[in-house]
């Protein structure tokens, strides 16, 4: 039986990181197919942030595209999906997908979801929001598409970098159901049994 697919866009924003420790953990994971585009300027923020090369992330997915390649699956709602991850998403393409102006593969691709009703995850990473910003998540928000902002979580205690980039990884994961045990879960402060006064132990 053929795996499912799931669509990954990185741009521009700052922290591509979080794009590929996502492409990293559905690798290993191996259940899902990754069909991956970079937008022209993911390309640069790749080289200055981390130290790899475009090709080297691209080699992570399973399915590479063209972001110039209008003709591709993706850009098709007959080609089935779970949906769409943009990790990171800039505000332009933000401001893009709110306003349907799909002009290249990824933003094309992110507006399949949304006509289709599939899952639209956009991780916007931005700081400070401007009112521009604000509307256009409000905007996208009510069109069908889930705003997770990378806001760090601190109840699984995280002592590395690793683990505040697998809590994000996990979260856009359960966006779209997908199984995986990338990030402990809570479940509840741990109770200790306190000794009843005068039990005989």
């Amino acid at each position: 039986m053929a795996r499912q697919r799931l669509v990954v866009g990185i741009t521009g924003a700052s922290a591509p990181h979080l794009g590929i420790h996502l492409l990293r953990t559905l690798r290993r994971l191996g259940t899902v197919e990754t069909h991956l585009v970079i937008s022209h300027a993911a390309h640069r923020t790749i080289e200055l942030e981390t130290g790899m090369r475009p090709s080297e992330v691209a080699a992570l997915a399973d399915v590479v595209h063209r972001r110039g390649d209008i003709a591709a699956s993706i850009a098709s709602g007959s080609f089935l999906t779970l949906g769409m991850a943009v990790v990171p998403c800039s505000m332009k393409t933000l401001a893009a997908v709110a306003h349907g102006y799909g002009d290249d593969l990824l933003t094309r691709a992110a507006d399949v979801c949304l006509k289709e009703r599939r899952p639209l995850v956009l991780v916007a990473r931005e700081t400070p929001l401007s009112l521009v910003h604000l509307r256009n998540m409000v905007a996208v928000t009510e069109a069908g598409a889930t705003v997770l902002p990378p806001m760090s979580a601190f109840y699984q205690r995280p002592s590395s970098v690793e683990d505040v980039l697998a809590h994000l990884s996990g979260k856009v994961l359960d966006q779209f159901g997908i199984e995986h045990d990338v990030s402990p879960r809570w479940h509840g402060p741990v109770r200790t049994v306190q000794p009843v006064e005068g039990a005989v132990s």
